[in-house]
């Protein structure tokens, strides 16, 4: 007997390594040519109890929620210093202006040129374009200097607002904002929306405005590209675009794979999914017929989205921000991912809790709920999620080695992972939420007010002690109108720098920004003189 079994096994387990989006793969077969599914055994059915309807005060309540935790959220990145970044990609310094000469890596082809961000194209022109232009805007009625905090507030709100509310179609199935399920969705998923507490072990959006245009604003216009296709397979239909839809969805996809190694790294991870599900079902079939019947526009779609993606990593290979990298090799870098996955789940308690939330949800659905085909396709979700987690985590070392990510894990890098767990999580309480009854109901929604008080509560400071304060008293320096060409800073502090400068010629390129933003009148060199110990010191011990 030839061992058909141990193929199909090996398939289906890979078939599901894309998570649920992988889900439209199945989406793009026509319906005669899809898997046939097996009868469900006969079960009677449930008596069901009627659920009491929705207060009329529940939706204004949900909407009151969401709206002042965004404005908490507004008000603590105001509170946020500004990155170390922002002025070398905005003026931008000279290792980053030949990426904004080159949108598509033609010299890394032409004559294997390295350079800084090869395959970030459309990061960094989107972040050159907001930083120049927001700025000057919110000048009108603001000062310089709090224009500066005030350009990277309505990007991080904005941004996370969007993001929310996307996140909600994948929740509930619907985009309609008067729909009071969208904005429950967003409310159980809002918490976990973390700007102090566990930033820095789950954050979505980072405090670093600079990593939301490159990991977080990509990661919003993916899920706006897949909703199409998700859409389609929870309702069981065939993936139909229209020419306009096929045309922006083509450009989008242009636009995504050169945005970095984060995005074109998750498609990837979806392409063999579904290409690995496609063999499936057609693994009987001749090789040249596997493509036989299949629409075309979806085919077109992901064979582009695929190729893009391919040929970006392929430049993304001379990006001399991974020069450094070569210290550590491939090897030891998978050999440090177990610490990684035991300090991200061990460090603090917000992951692990939004981990176990998603499982007992799990648990819930199956022995609480009636076995609806609904329910029974939400079942196998977190499995889809732990695959795809697992085949992500697996590649993540292939992207180089961080000093600032001495594990390889680090929460900026994972937001895939953690979106899709955030999702389940809202897509799994709003389906208890509607069918559960009587005191299994009220226990439930106990739970989970206990659950976002946690989130919340771990949230609740308005800004991270001392984080701006000094920063902003160097710039008010630097403002005045006497201050001389060179400023010497009287707290050892960062100024739109991740380090404290100590020689006035490494401030050119943030002095350069600082003149364009109308926040000198000239151009202001800065430095903090290095710390030198007093040798004169003696150690009296008579004193203690």
């Amino acid at each position: 007997m030839l061992p058909i079994s141990k193929y199909r096994f090996i398939s289906q387990f890979f078939s599901r390594l894309a998570g649920w989006p992988l889900a439209a793969a199945t989406a793009v077969l026509p319906e005669r040519l899809a898997a046939p599914q097996r009868p469900a055994a006969a079960q009677p059915a449930a008596a069901k109890m009627p659920v009491p309807p929705a207060p009329p005060w529940l939706v204004p309540l949900l909407v009151l929620f969401v709206l002042v935790n965004l404005g908490l959220a507004f008000f603590r990145h105001y509170q946020l210093r500004l990155d170390g970044d922002i002025t070398a990609i905005v003026l931008p310094r000279a290792d980053y202006a030949h990426v904004l000469r080159d949108p598509f890596g033609w010299a890394v082809l032409a004559h294997n040129s390295v350079y800084a961000g090869p395959n970030r194209f459309f990061a960094h022109i989107a972040m050159y374009t907001y930083w120049r232009q927001v700025p000057l805007l919110l000048q009108a009625f603001m000062r310089p200097i709090d224009s500066l905090y005030a350009t990277q507030a309505v990007f991080n709100t904005g941004v996370q607002a969007l993001l929310l509310y996307v996140m909600g179609w994948y929740a509930t199935g619907t985009r309609r904002l008067r729909s009071g399920r969208l904005w429950l969705a967003m409310a159980l998923m809002l918490p976990f929306f973390q700007t102090t507490g566990y930033n820095r072990q789950m954050a979505i959006m980072d405090n670093s405005v600079t990593y939301n245009f490159f990991y977080a604003l990509p990661l919003l216009l993916l899920l706006v590209l897949l909703w199409p296709l998700y859409r389609a397979v929870s309702q069981g239909q065939a993936v139909r675009l229209s020419a306009w839809q096929l045309v922006a969805m083509l450009a989008l996809a242009l636009v995504l794979s050169f945005n970095g190694p984060i995005i074109t790294g998750t498609v990837l991870i979806l392409l063999l999914g579904i290409g690995l599900h496609l063999a499936r079902q057609r693994w009987r079939w001749p090789v040249g017929q596997w493509l036989r019947g299949l629409p075309w526009r979806p085919v077109l779609l992901w064979g582009w989205f695929g190729g893009l993606c391919l040929y970006s990593l392929y430049i993304g290979r001379n990006n001399s921000e991974n020069l450094t990298t070569m210290t550590v090799s491939v090897a030891q870098r998978y050999q440090l991912l177990p610490h990684g996955v035991r300090a991200i789940l061990t460090d603090r308690l917000g992951l692990p809790l939004l981990l176990g939330g998603c499982l007992v949800n799990l648990v819930l659905v199956r022995y609480l709920l009636p076995p609806t085909p609904e329910n029974r396709r939400l079942r196998p979700t977190l499995g889809w999620v732990g695959l795809f987690a697992l085949a992500y985590a697996l590649l993540l070392p292939l992207g180089g080695y961080r000093p600032y990510r001495p594990y390889i894990l680090h929460h900026d890098c994972i937001v895939p992972i953690t979106v899709a767990l955030v999702v389940f999580y809202g897509l799994s309480a709003g389906r208890l939420l509607g069918q559960l009854q009587g005191a299994q109901r009220r226990w439930y929604i106990g739970a989970l007010v206990v659950v976002a008080f946690i989130y919340l509560n771990a949230d609740r400071r308005l800004y991270k002690y001392g984080d701006k304060v000094r920063e902003y008293q160097a710039l008010q320096l630097l403002a005045r109108p006497d201050a001389p060409a060179v400023v010497r800073l009287p707290h050892r502090e960062t100024v739109l720098a991740w380090d404290p400068i100590t020689e006035p010629a490494s401030s050119i390129t943030i002095a350069e920004m600082l003149r364009y933003w109308r926040v000198t009148n000239g151009l202001k060199l800065y430095y903090f003189p290095p710390y030198q110990p007093d040798t004169h010191l003696v150690w009296d011990d008579s004193k203690l």
